[in-house]
């Protein structure tokens, strides 16, 4: 699928965190000719000038058949297990929080001000993205959020983008970087902060390379530099901390989860990994109580606490975890996102007096997944309680899902409220009404 050189006329506002629009300080090399990385002053977004979609891979994407085969083999003998991972950078039992702000990720200061001045923040959020049979449904969905950049408003402008994980698949190879991240967004001009998904930490049955190694180099560096996977295109990997980290913005505070390499469930600590990521989230949620954090609290990991159905399941040991650290805090999510389960899937948690999102967008490019029908063939009908009140449960209420749609969330947090808007890519790059949407009030946690 081309652009159309009319999505490129017009007003066209810029990213309030925008960088500087200059090329990279290297030459443009064709993909796989780059050498090692090049360290430059300042990060980079998209290309200089717009260019065409792609319609074929420049590395061909082989059958990962014989993979599955073998892992489906181990899975049945129940001898696959979540992997170890390096802990973050700047991690000590005496300071657990890595943080990573907006400012750093753009290189600028005064964006906390400016984005203040504006009175809201707007950000894109989607997962499932690589798509290993050519570029078309990705492209559908990168394309649809580049056009958000065209704006009358330039509060309206997203300020980056929430990758929730599954960037590359089927093992997160670093030669797909390219084909998979790099190209279908050479066109966004906007930072990308990205969560490690099960398959960005998989590692191939007889491939000798360790867990999340491409992941790391392309998300986790410590400076400003065009890795090789980028093939020659303009963007810089991005400088997160590890797997694990509070991402604080403008009106919005992120606490990242690596819910580790198993299709299911998703795992963060076990007496074999280690509960450094526990740790982590008790003593961002007690600086959260104790900062008396006014913002929009958000927690992000791969896989979803709740599902309605398709081939992924719940992460219940994991919610429980999650749940213990915020009870002990008393500081909870105004709301969750997630992705996994190639679709969307909005659910409303009611936990006591308040209400919160549970979001799945895993529905990024990557093959999309029907929900389990009922008996007779009808579709899932919603309002429907999947989990209802109990002694130690919850009531849970599947609200909306788009099974048919590739897509991605459009987020707006001002003082007051979050707002998380769905947008398939079906629609065009041309419309901007979401199909879905929910507003939670800050103050009094409620939904609606």
């Amino acid at each position: 699928m081309s652009r159309k050189p009319t999505r490129h006329s017009g007003h066209k506002a810029k990213p309030v965190a925008s960088a500087d629009d200059a090329a990279p300080d290297t030459a443009p090399v064709a993909p796989g000719n780059t050498g090692a990385p090049v360290e430059i002053s300042h990060p980079v977004y998209a290309q200089p000038y717009p260019t065409d979609d792609p319609t074929k891979f420049s590395v061909r994407h082989g059958s990962d058949r014989a993979a599955y085969r073998s892992i489906d083999a181990l899975n049945r003998e129940h001898k696959l297990k979540p992997i170890p991972f390096p802990l973050p950078r700047g991690y000590s039992d005496t300071s657990p929080e890595p943080v990573l702000t907006l400012a750093k990720v753009i290189g600028d200061n005064t964006i906390t001000t400016r984005l203040t001045e504006a009175g809201q923040i707007v950000f894109h959020s989607t997962g499932d993205t690589g798509s290993t049979r050519g570029p078309e449904t990705q492209s559908l969905v990168a394309d649809k959020m580049t056009a958000d950049f065209t704006e009358e408003n330039d509060a309206d402008i997203p300020q980056f983008f929430f990758h929730l994980g599954d960037v590359i698949y089927s093992f997160g190879e670093n030669q797909y970087y390219y084909d998979q991240f790099y190209e279908p967004y050479r066109d966004y001009p906007a930072p990308i902060i990205a969560l490690a998904g099960n398959h960005d930490g998989m590692v191939a049955p007889g491939v000798d390379v360790p867990s999340l190694q491409a992941y790391l180099n392309n998300f986790c560096q410590t400076d400003f530099v065009v890795t090789e996977e980028a093939g020659g295109l303009s963007r810089t990997a991005q400088i997160q901390p590890g797997v694990f980290f509070t991402f604080d913005a403008p009106f919005v505070r992120f606490l990242c989860l690596y819910s580790n390499t198993l299709e299911d469930p998703g795992v963060i600590a076990s007496d074999e990994l280690g509960h450094s990521q526990l740790t982590y989230l008790t003593a961002a949620l007690t600086r959260c109580a104790n900062e008396n954090y006014a913002g929009a609290l958000i927690i992000a990991h791969h896989h979803p606490a709740y599902t309605a159905g398709s081939k992924h399941g719940w992460s219940i040991d994991m919610l429980a975890q999650i749940d213990a650290v915020c009870d002990e805090t008393g500081v909870w999510p105004h709301a969750v996102l997630s992705a996994h389960a190639h679709n969307y899937q909005r659910f409303t948690r009611h936990h006591g007096n308040t209400q919160i999102p549970y979001i799945i967008c895993g529905n990024g490019g990557h093959g999309l997944a029907k929900l389990s029908k009922q008996r007779g063939g009808t579709a899932l009908r919603t309002p429907q309680t999947i989990q209802n009140f109990g002694q130690n449960t919850d009531k849970v209420v599947l609200e909306s899902y788009d099974d048919a749609d590739y897509g991605y969330l459009r987020i707006i947090v001002n003082s007051e409220a979050l707002t998380i808007e769905y947008h398939p890519a079906s629609d065009g790059a041309g419309m901007k009404t979401p199909d879905d949407n929910v507003t939670v009030n800050l103050s009094d946690r409620t939904a609606q």
